[in-house]
This record gives structure tokens, sequence and C-alpha cells, in this order.
């Protein structure tokens, strides 16, 4: 697999990215509301929905969601994790390609995965999907790299051992792109405050869930353990550590 193949670079992290992302803050849905004016009618495609996490935030409030995810492992594992939802749909499409009908969405929503998606192409698809009027928005958990101490020493460990599939370091996460790029420039950002609290297996299987840092057998793995377990120790509170996220969202009319 290359760095030019995103739709499948999480396939054999699925497990860890179920068990250890982090969740969206309702403030997220709260903030749609009031300043977007999201009726609890809406559909919605969650383009890159994955495991599904930003899909539950909707599907909690009663949208009808329709997730949208080319990675076969990711799409399984969000339609386990969503089965009990009946006005969930889980797609096999990408964000250039939707395979949704023209005009047929009210909101389009993207989490992480947004990283990933080509340009252009994906900025005509979400034109031509959504009803007039509709809007677009994008959610990010951001690590909040200088909170704390121990957030500045888990960053250094992720940028020290992240690799591209060349094996050449790189920083963990997709391309560096802005939210213009889907957006335009008349974007509205807003900033909410989230964080996990993780005992040891957590805090490694949230560093396993990305998808440039060493897996099981390769040259870095038992180094990167060992400097996570260092970093653990040293810092956890009752058998727990905090990382700490701005949850980013940047909202625009299509």
């Amino acid at each position: 697999m290359s760095n030019h193949e995103p739709t499948r670079r999480f396939s054999d992290r699925v497990d860890n990215y179920v068990k250890y992302r982090p969740t969206y803050p309702p403030a997220v849905l709260h903030c749609l509301q009031t300043e977007c004016g999201l009726a609890n009618t809406a559909v919605i495609a969650d383009v890159g929905s994955g495991t599904g996490l930003l899909t539950k935030l909707f599907l909690d409030n009663g949208h009808h969601v329709l997730g949208i995810e080319p990675n076969k492992e990711m799409r399984a594992a969000g339609e386990r994790f969503l089965k009990d939802y009946v006005n969930f749909i889980s797609i096999d499409g990408t964000a250039e390609a939707t395979t949704l009908p023209a005009h047929s969405i009210d909101f389009v929503v993207a989490g992480q995965a947004a990283h990933w998606f080509d340009p252009e192409p994906t900025r005509l698809e979400f034109r031509r999907i959504l009803k007039p009027g509709g809007g677009i928005a994008l959610v990010w958990n951001t690590r909040d790299v200088e909170s704390t101490a121990f957030m500045q020493q888990f960053e250094h460990i992720l940028v020290t051992y992240a690799r591209d599939d060349t094996g050449r370091p790189r920083r963990e996460g997709g391309h560096e792109r802005g939210p213009e790029y889907i957006l335009g420039d008349a974007y509205v950002h807003r900033t909410f405050t989230n964080e996990q609290w993780l005992d040891y297996a957590g805090l490694e299987g949230r560093t396993l869930s990305s998808s440039m840092m060493p897996l099981a057998g390769q040259p870095q793995y038992e180094p990167m353990l060992s400097a996570l377990r260092a970093l653990f120790d040293t810092h956890q509170d009752h058998g727990r550590v905090p990382i700490r996220y701005v949850t980013e969202l940047y909202y625009a009319s299509a």
C-alpha cells in the first residue's frame, strides 16, 4: 500500500480505531443547530464515515444519516457499531464519488477523513449531492499539543516514530491541507475542548490507530512502546492519562 491509496490506509488498524479514537463533543451539534439552522429533519451524508464516531452524534439527534465509506474494514466496523440505528444507511463510496442522487442531501459532514479527500472532485461532488441552501461541515479533533507537558512529550513520540510507507520519517496524519480546499474562503471556524482519559492499553491503542505509526514486527515498534510506557509511568494519575484535543468545526454553505 502506498500513500496514494488513502482508502486502504487504516485496514490493519480498525480495532484500535474503534476502541481508542476520540468522540466528538455535543457542542458541535448545538453550534450547527444554532448557527447553521440545522433542522432535526435534515438528511445528512457523513463522508468518510469510518467506524461511525461522527455519524453517531447525528443519529442520536434523530437525523437520517448516510455513511459514505470506501474502506471495507472500516465500513464493516461502522455497520457493527451503528447496527441498532434504523436511520443509518451504510454506502460504499468515496468523497469524490459518493453514489448518492443529485440534490438529495441537506448537510454534508466529514471528520478526520477529510484530510485525505482529493480537493477539486470532492468540491464538485458535494455541490452535486447537496440540496439548494445545503451546508458542509468539517469536524476535526486536533491534539492540543502545547496544553501540558504530557501532551508535548506524547507529540514528540508520535513525530519521532511516524513513518510513511517507504519507511521515511513523516508526521502522522493526512495531507497538510486547510479547510478552504473544500469550503473555499468563506467559512466559519469554531473550537471546543475535548479529551480522553486512557489507561496504558488505551494510550497504546490510540497511538497505534494512527496510520503512520509502526506495527508489531516493524523495527521502530518496540522502541516506540518503550517510550510510551515510560511516558505513561511518568504522568499517569490513578492509572490514566488525559489526551487533550481542540475539536475544530469549520462550516459553510455549498
